[in-house]
């Protein structure tokens, strides 16, 4: 707005400029947003290599030789031979070691002892990680607007996850039941919140990456139709991942090792000899890997109708996101393959799993930029 001026002004006399005002869109925006991404993908890291851990604790059966919950004595392990054989004891009285691990000596209990104690600690350090970086923000008030109820909800989901975790683990301390595993329920639950941690923390670190007015200008250019595709896409892979957790919570890849057919035909046999009918859904392996193997065929279809639609994105790195998202669920189909046919062993199953993180993150990060696209000029340079 113009200032007035004086009626008689002495000559050379100046005046001061006016200083034009943030608007809404920059108040209260500020905050370590690129240190904040940096804790963020530590504890992405941290959640990763957890994921993997627990899927060699599961393939290597260990994850029930730990037998009690002690959130913060338990990460003292054994220090002496009279610790390790108390805790071998209470390990010798479940099913799991009476009907499956007799042949244990405490030398080979140890074994599958270090894996389970290693996962937990784990979470330990995730917790530890994500609460001295949240409040180290909050109290030096780096947090930016709004964003502090979101990363209180990470802590928040990474707390029940440790209860779930235990939820899980003591569906598998019996005495007399014939129950030698934990509930393959309880370990799609577990899994599942994994993945569904790890998918906040990747959209908001990619959130976190862009400046808040470049987000909000973005959205204005949002394309809608690939946006819901990708959405679908991601509750399509999040289903495949929970029937995997199924998979692996039976043992079910490493029955019916041939491909593309089971035990020589299209359909298993013996699909619903349990009853009721229902348990087989979730306990008859045969019917479990079916379902898991027709569900992978459907979401890469699915996924080759999201790609073709992504490569008509106006935007150079919406495509590009997009065909990085089916490249790597085409490796994915092989290695899933790959993993029926050697029976699930350890190497190769902890890569199927892994694949299966980026396999998320990159549809995620491929929603995100059609949510949030970025412009590019002629040049190739993005604005």
């Amino acid at each position: 707005m113009a200032t007035k001026r004086k009626l008689f002004e002495e000559v050379g006399e100046t005046t001061a400029k006016p200083v034009a005002t943030k608007g809404v869109i920059d108040a209260g925006r500020g905050g370590a947003r690129g240190a904040i991404r940096i804790w963020l993908m530590i504890l992405f890291a941290l959640v990763f290599a957890m994921i993997l851990v627990g899927g060699a604790t599961r393939l290597t059966d260990s994850g029930l030789s730990i037998t009690e919950w002690r959130p913060l004595t338990g990460s003292i392990p054994p220090l002496n031979t009279a610790d390790w054989e108390a805790e071998f004891a209470k390990y010798q009285a479940i099913d799991q070691f009476r009907l499956q691990h007799q042949w244990m000596t405490l030398a080979d209990f140890k074994q599958i002892y270090w894996w389970e104690w290693g996962h937990r600690q784990l979470g330990r350090v995730i917790g530890l990680v994500w609460a001295l970086g949240f409040f180290w923000f909050l109290l030096r008030r780096q947090i930016p607007t709004g964003w502090t109820p979101r990363l209180l909800l990470l802590g928040a989901l990474g707390g029940l996850q440790g209860v779930i975790g235990w939820w899980m683990v003591s569906s598998g301390m019996t005495t007399g039941t014939s129950i030698t595993t934990v509930a393959s329920t309880r370990l799609a639950t577990h899994l599942g919140l994994a993945f569904i941690i790890m998918g906040f923390i990747t959209w908001f670190a990619l959130s976190l990456g862009r400046p808040e007015r470049d987000l909000m200008q973005a959205r204005r250019a949002k394309e809608t139709k690939l946006f819901g595709l990708s959405t679908g896409l991601l509750h399509f892979a999040f289903l495949q991942i929970i029937i995997g957790a199924l998979v692996a919570g039976i043992d079910a890849g490493r029955t019916y090792t041939d491909w593309p057919m089971m035990a020589g035909t299209f359909f298993p046999p013996q699909a619903f000899v349990l009853e009721p009918m229902l348990r087989n859904f979730i306990e008859n392996p045969g019917l479990v890997q079916f379902i898991h193997r027709m569900t992978g065929y459907a979401l890469f279809a699915f996924a080759v109708v999201v790609w073709l639609r992504g490569r008509k994105s106006a935007h150079p790195k919406t495509r590009t996101a997009f065909n990085a998202v089916f490249a790597v669920i085409l490796v994915q189909v092989v290695l899933g393959i790959t993993t029926v046919l050697y029976a699930a062993i350890l190497p190769i199953a902890l890569t199927h799993q892994g694949v299966a993180v980026l396999c998320w993150v990159l549809i995620l990060r491929a929603r995100h930029l059609s949510q949030y696209p970025i412009t590019t000029s002629l040049r190739g340079a993005s604005k």
